[in-house]
């Protein structure tokens, strides 16, 4: 391994997972932040449950589809630009999203929002899998796994907080504040790519790419593992709000937005996990993940507020150490071209987030909590068993 990759203990490792960990908390921030608004959007607009999880799902739809390009325009035009483009982008559309008032324009926006985001989650987890040291990967991808649960917890909390002050208004502007500020210190922080090198823009070998990964059998079960898990921890997230808010819970916005607060709990199993599959290896690590994901559905069952509690946190670590885990392994089993394998990992990992998110709130409309919980359990049993494949 060349001496110009990334180890762990020098200032560059350290420089770039801090660049890493800002780019993730910035963009599942921006991306997130309207779930707990979910039921306050839903009153201020007059529409149904369904309907307000569009302002999600549309976000996460067009970021799942645009990735398959940014990710193969990203193998000419490089990592860091790319990156830096698509989070200031998306933080000033976040600025405009507080500004309107009419519904269709805000979904509008939300999916302009998804397009600029995918210029940067594959094109990190690409970064990581060419700078950093084959030793050191693990722990630079739950690092930046873990600036992504940061983001999805703060931007639910503050968005929580900001929306009892000012409104959901003042919660979208202000998350879009902390994405600019963010881009500040990612430019600042990530060093060049040095083991990046650019493929002549063409559609034939774009094309020649993702049927080579499609082809890969390992990777077509990361790509549906993706699929199912983020589809079942979206749409778990998305209407525990309108079960919490309802009877015989009650809860206020920023009472429900505290609970997020479980996703400090991802920031440690995502490292954690990266570090636990040297020893055990990763099919086991994903086995335990999901388990915890199943242990925490059956809890969230009970119609008491702390096996509520309860079963989100270890439904919260369960997810996010199969995903450091999964999303890990796209890097190693890809033959070259990491920015798209990545990059269909996370279509897959975003069309089950718009798909089953959206899906899950006509299951709980018409069949109530509990038969949303064991479709979103079944989920999950079938990516137990897709597991002992990889």
């Amino acid at each position: 391994m060349s001496a110009t990759h990334l180890t762990r203990g020098s200032a560059g490792y350290r420089r770039a997972t801090l660049a890493l960990f800002c780019a993730g908390f910035a963009t599942f921030a921006m991306l997130y932040c309207v779930q707990p608004l979910l039921p306050l959007l839903a009153a201020h607009f007059r529409v149904s449950a369904a309907s307000s999880s569009l302002a999600l799902s549309l976000t996460t739809l067009s970021l799942a589809l645009s990735l398959l390009v940014s990710g193969a325009l990203a193998e000419s035009w490089g990592r860091k630009p790319v990156m830096a483009a698509a989070l200031g982008l998306a933080a000033l559309l976040g600025i405009a999203c507080a500004l309107v008032e009419e519904w269709g324009t805000l979904l509008m926006l939300r999916a302009l929002l998804g397009l600029a985001l995918s210029g940067l989650p594959a094109l990190a987890m690409a970064y990581v899998g060419e700078e950093f040291d084959p030793e050191a990967l693990p722990a630079a991808m739950g690092l930046y796994i873990g600036g992504t649960a940061l983001g999805g917890l703060l931007g639910r909390l503050l968005a929580g907080l900001l929306s009892d002050i000012g409104g959901w208004p003042w919660a979208l502007g202000g998350i879009a504040g902390l994405g600019l500020l963010a881009l500040g210190l990612f430019l600042w922080l990530l060093p060049p790519s040095r083991h990046f090198t650019a493929q002549p823009l063409s559609l034939r070998g774009l094309l020649g790419n993702f049927v080579l990964h499609l082809s890969n059998p390992r990777l077509r079960l990361l790509f549906t593992l993706a699929f199912l898990l983020m589809g079942g921890f979206v749409a778990l997230f998305n209407y525990v709000g309108f079960r919490l808010a309802g009877a015989p819970f009650n809860l206020s916005a920023t009472v429900i937005g505290l609970l997020f607060t479980v996703y400090l709990l991802g920031i440690f199993s995502a490292g954690w996990a990266g570090r636990l599959v040297p020893r055990f290896g990763a099919r086991q690590v994903l086995h335990g993940g999901i388990a915890l994901m199943l242990l925490g559905v059956a809890l969230c069952a009970a119609p008491w507020l702390s096996a509520a509690v309860v079963g989100l946190a270890l439904f919260t670590l369960g997810f996010f150490a199969a995903h450091a885990v999964a999303s890990g392994q796209v890097g190693t089993h890809a033959q070259g071209a990491k920015a798209q394998a990545s990059a269909l990992y996370l279509c897959a990992y975003y069309l089950g987030s718009s798909l089953v998110g959206y899906v899950g709130g006509y299951v709980w409309e018409h069949a109530g909590w509990l038969a949303l919980l064991g479709v979103l359990a079944s989920l999950f049993v079938v990516a137990m068993l897709l597991v002992r494949k990889i």
